[in-house]
């Protein structure tokens, strides 16, 4: 046992007494100023007049860098040996205390079917305490990692790099800080109670918001936020002996294929959200540059165009799956952020008159988005065969098959995919067009948004359930399923290799969807789906060094280009872990319908809107 608390004291040590103790580290001193930059004035207000404000950070003596790399990796080889080291003892001394007084014996491969000393119980124990232990040693490495990749600007942290693995020549944009992969880090960090990092990543990103962002001449909306940006260490002007910290920012005008990041904004509020309720700090959301922020996000997204559909319009490859990959138009995973970020901007908006029109403007869009994802997204295997007899060509107020669906677009996988209990959304839907594919991240958001109603998040985690040899298979969570194959795939992906059948965002398996999977579990009070699901990843995720994804259909294979040491993998797992541990913690995440939505969605229901194309007579709390 004393081996044991050694370890745990060896593995509760964290980095920074490094800095703290390291004489190399004393001459550093920070300096704050004030660069006046040129932006756009698009709108007039205060938030995207301001000058953009970059911290300076000084160091006194810029030749001690090499000195200070080569302590912090000594410091840390060492750590991580003495880890090593000791966990390796408390694991002897759990063996030999869970044996005491035994004789010694050799133990067949398949301990459980025989008897130690005629005792099964203690074979078991034998089992249980050293999966335990390994599970141990995993949680601490994956904290270790997670720490390691915190990227400091001014001195502060800020965020997490998006992979830190050493072998990699081929860095391109994996040592950024992306929004969307910064949401678990920043949920792992606040359930530990590491709160600055959290409120330092939200408050920089704002003051990004405001740049000036174009390409090819052409500016995207205001209120955009960015999909990463870099710390990067540049001379100061003057002094060639000190340097200065600045951050640059991407927009989509570096991403591959050029797309703007529709999901950063709608993770930012989420994120704001969660750190208020996890913290009880409210001054951070009360902030006028940050209501300012809030306000921005929603006019963009509320901004009226030429759709009929109350759905978010997007290009494909504006959320995670940020590839071609046939997700254009509608897709779900947008609509669940966006649903959630609605929700959550509802609450932290503060009551003001010039708030009146966005308020209401938001709780209209709520209503519709809620009604026509429930209403038009959802199927099982009773809406499939309505589906199948659908009549086509419709022209009529009252049509049944309003967007006009075939039914030969039915997929011949489909069938047997879809089991007699269960459902799930579908991934787009657009007119003549049904995308049938399920996709993970929007089905899971979709429970946690409450954006589904109680018995359709059940009948989601029915299939889940289900389907576990196809979704989960090997390791936890296919992205999508099914791949596109052959013909379709070379139409559909432009013959993406990187994206080739049961690879990638082409059915490839994803270890950082395990958080969203436990958040959903927890939520629906069947938290032990989301054990089962941990349980398998910690079998190999640490072994294989922790991998972005996954290849082929039982996801055996380390991706073929995936980059190792990624650090949504690490902190998706530890979230789950935490979660897990702690399910009250969720609530921070969960959204809960309330009362005056679900008694606006049941008018409408009631109306038969099938059926009705003027307005009812029906009193409701929103205008629709």
């Amino acid at each position: 046992m004393a081996a044991s608390e050694a370890a745990l004291r060896v593995l509760s040590s964290g980095l920074p007494h490094l800095y703290s103790s390291s004489p190399y580290f004393n001459n550093w001193k920070p300096v704050f100023s004030l660069k006046s930059v040129n932006c756009r004035n698009n709108g007039g207000s205060l938030h995207q007049k301001s000058s953009r404000m970059l911290w300076k950070y000084t160091r006194a003596n810029s030749c001690q860098g090499k000195n200070i790399a080569c302590y912090v990796e000594t410091e840390r080889a060492k750590r991580l040996e003495s880890i090593r080291c000791e966990c390796q003892r408390a694991d002897s001394v759990s063996r030999i205390t869970a044996n005491e007084n035994i004789p010694s014996i050799s133990l067949p491969v398949n301990a459980g079917d025989v008897k130690v000393n005629g005792n099964v119980d203690s074979a078991k124990t034998v089992r249980d305490t050293s999966h335990k232990t390994n599970e141990c040693s995993v949680v601490e490495e994956a904290w270790d990692l997670l720490r390691e990749s915190v990227v400091y600007y001014c001195g502060n942290p800020i965020g997490t790099i998006a992979a830190n693995d050493p072998s990699d020549t081929s860095i391109l944009n994996y040592d950024q800080v992306f929004i969307r992969d910064f949401i678990p880090s920043g949920i792992a960090f606040l359930l530990k109670g590491e709160f600055d990092i959290v409120r330092n990543f939200i408050l920089y990103t704002l003051q990004l918001q405001s740049w000036e962002k174009t390409m090819d001449c052409h500016s995207p909306g205001q209120g955009l936020m960015p999909a990463s940006f870099k710390v990067r260490t540049v001379p100061l002007d003057g002094d060639d002996s000190a340097t200065e910290d600045i951050l640059d920012a991407d927009f989509g005008e570096a991403a591959i294929g050029r797309v703007a990041p529709v999901d950063s904004g709608l993770w930012w509020i989420i994120l704001l959200r969660a750190y208020g309720k996890c913290t009880g700090d409210l001054s951070v959301q009360e902030r006028v540059d940050v209501q300012t922020g809030i306000k921005m996000i929603l006019k963009l997204c509320l901004a009226d165009g030429f759709d009929m559909f109350p759905t978010l319009l997007v290009t494909d490859g504006s959320c995670m799956i940020d590839r071609r990959m046939g997700i254009h138009g509608h897709p779900l995973e947008i609509q669940a952020l966006f649903y959630s970020a609605l929700l959550c901007a509802r609450e932290m908006l503060a009551p003001e008159d010039g708030s009146a029109d966005l308020i209401r403007a938001l709780n209209n869009r709520l209503v519709a988005l809620s009604f026509h994802i429930r209403e038009y997204y959802w199927i099982d295997m009773r809406k499939i065969n309505e589906i199948y007899r659908y009549k086509t060509e419709e022209y009529s107020y009252d049509a049944v098959n309003k967007f006009n669906i075939y039914p030969d677009q039915i997929p011949s996988w489909l069938v047997d995919f879809m089991p007699n209990r269960g459902g799930y959304l579908i991934g787009n839907l657009q007119p003549a067009h049904m995308d049938f594919r399920f996709f993970s991240l929007g089905n899971l958001w979709s429970i946690v948004s409450s954006l589904a109603t109680v018995d359709q998040s059940h009948a989601i985690l029915d299939l889940i359930e289900a389907k576990w040899a196809d979704l989960v298979a090997e390791m936890p969570f296919k992205i999508c399923y099914p791949a596109l194959e052959g013909q379709e795939w070379r139409i559909i992906t432009g013959s993406d290799p990187k994206n080739t059948p049961w690879s990638y965002h082409n059915g490839g398996s994803w270890p950082t969807l395990l958080w969203q999977l436990t958040v959903a579990c927890i939520k629906m009070n069947r938290p032990e789906i989301a054990e089962k699901a941990v349980k398998l990843a910690e079998r190999r995720i640490s072994k294989d060094k922790w991998p972005e994804y996954y290849d082929t259909k039982k996801a055996r294979f380390i991706g073929k280009q995936a980059r190792l040491f990624q650090t949504w993998s690490i902190a998706g797992y530890l979230v789950a872990k935490l979660l897990l541990d702690n399910p009250s913690a969720a609530k921070i995440l969960v959204n809960e319908e309330d009362t005056e939505l679900q008694n606006t969605f049941s008018c409408i229901i009631n109306a038969n809107p099938r059926r009705k194309r003027g307005r009812s007579g029906y009193k409701q709390p929103f205008i629709v």
